[in-house]
């Protein structure tokens, strides 16, 4: 019986079980993380309502015509100031050969109207040489007339030869009178032709601005990109007809690139501007983006709607609000074969 008792205190106590290990290890593992996670965000603010934002320029014909051919296709690179499309310019070549012809034949006018107002002159000095004879002759018979008058008077003369002095000066007085409207007429001809000068100087210019718009409106013709970067799809095609003003496509800038991170009104407190930020591409998760806080909105995100909501109409709901934040990358340049605009991120700002 002794040794039954002994076998039964001998007996080797139970292995814990392997699952109480697990669940310790789990949540060992769980607070780590959790604490770890904890102090990430105490000292960071984080969203993933972000995105990456660029310059995209429109490319707008400034003249209508049929399209003589195109240089870019979908999604091409282009440099700035590349030629990237071509209208046909037979009828604005036209146009500019006419407005030179005008404007040639505007200063042919002016030439002639010139020589007008010179002959003008001519006439108006040569009427008051005539006149200025003739009033020396009208001085002379006036004094002859005076003479005879008194010759007749002491009986030296007859009254024939005074009738004759009498004639020579109303002769000479009435082509003195003649001689004054000759300068009044020729006065009346030289303002005619320093206005007609004067018409056909401001004929000229409008001449030259038409002749500079033909011009300008041919280099229109010539479709330039406005910047340096690449194409989105392209809706046109040769042989099209454009209209004067219509977009064609747009050119997105592939050298300037930013992020546009919408915190929520409670993440602002301790946000500044030249923070640190870490950017998370959900394209490209592995590489290490650094980039600075540039500037805040100054409205909500909701105030750029298309319809923003109107608290005075008495259905007012509180919703916690977004404000964008723009971001600067650094070392943009570095990542542009990766960045895209509209691109989503993550973005982590270090307010510590």
């Amino acid at each position: 019986m002794e040794n039954k008792s002994d076998m039964e205190n001998t007996t080797p106590p139970k292995k814990k079980s392997p699952v109480l290990f697990i669940v310790i290890a789990v949540v060992a593992v769980a607070a780590f993380f959790g604490i770890k996670s904890l102090l990430h965000n105490m000292k960071c603010e984080i969203t993933d309502n972000a995105q990456i934002e660029s310059r995209s320029v429109p490319v707008i014909s400034r003249v209508a015509g049929y399209v003589d051919s195109i240089g870019v296709d979908d999604y091409g690179k282009v440099g700035q100031n590349e030629l990237i499309l071509k209208i046909d310019d037979a009828e604005y070549a036209l146009a500019e050969v006419q407005a030179q012809a005008e404007l040639l034949n505007a200063k042919a006018d002016a030439t002639n109207a010139q020589a007008s107002y010179s002959n003008a002159l001519a006439n108006k000095k040569l009427a008051a040489a005539n006149a200025d004879v003739q009033l020396t002759r009208l001085n002379k018979a006036k004094a002859d007339l005076t003479r005879d008058e008194a010759l007749l008077k002491e009986g030296a003369i007859t009254p024939k030869q005074l009738e004759d002095s009498r004639s020579t000066y109303d002769g000479a007085k009435k082509q003195y009178t003649a001689n004054q409207d000759q300068i009044n007429l020729a006065s009346t001809q030289v303002a005619i032709a320093q206005a007609q000068i004067q018409k056909i100087n401001a004929l000229i210019e409008t001449r030259k601005a038409a002749l500079d718009q033909a011009k300008l409106k041919l280099s229109y013709c010539k479709i330039v990109a406005p910047v340096a970067g690449k194409i989105g799809k392209r809706s046109i095609e040769k042989g099209q007809f454009i209209q004067a003003g219509a977009p064609l496509f747009s050119i997105v800038n592939d050298e300037v690139f930013w992020i546009v991170a919408n915190f929520k009104e409670t993440q602002l407190e301790k946000m500044k501007e030249g923070q640190e930020v870490n950017i998370i591409l959900d394209g490209y998760p592995e590489l290490e983006i650094k980039g600075k806080v540039s500037s805040f909105s100054q409205a909500t995100g909701a105030k750029f709607a298309l319809l923003p909501a109107d608290n005075a109409t008495g259905n007012f709901v509180k919703v916690t609000q977004r404000v964008p934040v723009k971001i600067d990358i650094v070392d943009a340049a570095k990542y542009k074969n990766v960045l895209r605009a509209g691109l989503s991120a993550e973005v982590e700002v270090n307010i510590k």
